[in-house]
């Protein structure tokens, strides 16, 4: 008897015909190396020209794949977090905010807080550059690998009180209690109802030693109470949130009205703001 033959799988029985260029062109796209199919050609070109054995040429290719790779999963992050803009400390002017620590800020770029869960709360006047920080902050861990989610503090109560009213609050309170980092901006400008206020309290007290939430207030802590319009919640919130916790004071000039102060060639007033710390 003669044993039955497998047959052949349809790509195998149609290489042969195929181009090698084109059936490579396809493995690439269908192993999602699109570095590799981009850049083959040039580094097998280079490869020759340098006289790199085979694996070198592999490793060429592995590391461009790899860098390209992680360029498009910071870009990913950086599109899911929601940022308004893309700052960085590269064009943060930490001379006009003599009482923030420098030191202290470029370490948290670092991210190791993230991962040790801690928080930060940076305090201050409008116009201090609170938000660039929460900005550069948020983007040096997207490119640390982090998931990051920034939202103002009253856009986020509204999502929640709709979410609530839609039967979808358990849904969006697992997606903030899964992102490595949430950057909430502007509390204090809007005061809260009580079931808003109630409905933040609870997400951040899900982040409690889970995730790191960075926060940016106008206002000192003994006036939070305005906010959130019950002193017994601020303070279980308070202490959660200052268990482990990084304090940005930033009780400088206001940028933007320097600036304009600056062009209309005007004295600029003194503002400041001194807020308790733990």
């Amino acid at each position: 008897m003669t044993e039955s033959l497998m047959p052949l799988p349809a790509m195998a029985q149609t290489s042969a015909s195929v181009p090698p260029a084109v059936l490579l062109a396809n493995h690439l796209k269908a192993l999602k190396l699109p570095t590799f199919a981009r850049e083959h050609e040039k580094v097998a070109f280079e490869a020759a020209q340098d006289r790199a054995d085979y694996p070198r040429y592999l490793l060429r290719l592995c590391e461009l794949e790899r860098i390209d790779r992680e360029r498009r999963m910071v870009e990913r992050r950086i599109r899911m977090a929601k940022f308004p803009h893309t700052k960085s400390f590269d064009t943060f002017d930490f001379t006009a905010q003599p009482s923030l620590n420098k030191a202290l800020v470029l370490e948290l770029a670092r991210g190791e807080w993230i991962e040790q869960r801690r928080n930060v709360i940076a305090l201050g006047p409008s116009g201090t550059g609170k938000t660039h920080a929460a900005l550069a902050l948020g983007l040096a861990a997207c490119q640390k690998g982090q998931s990051v989610a920034f939202t103002t503090a009253a856009a986020l109560v509204h999502d929640l009180m709709e979410a609530r009213d839609e039967r979808r609050l358990r849904m969006l309170q697992k997606q903030l209690a899964s992102v490595k980092l949430l950057i909430l901006d502007e509390l204090g400008y809007v005061p809260f109802t009580a079931v808003g206020g109630e409905l933040l309290f609870e997400v951040l007290s899900q982040r409690y030693e889970r995730g790191s939430t960075l926060i940016t207030s106008n206002l000192p802590f003994d006036e939070w109470t305005s906010v959130f319009g019950s002193e017994r919640l601020t303070g279980a919130l308070l202490d959660r949130l200052t268990h482990h916790v990084h304090i940005l004071e930033m009780n400088g000039d206001s940028f933007r009205l320097a600036s304009s102060r600056k062009r209309q060639n005007q004295p600029l007033p003194r503002r400041r703001l001194n807020p308790a710390s733990n």
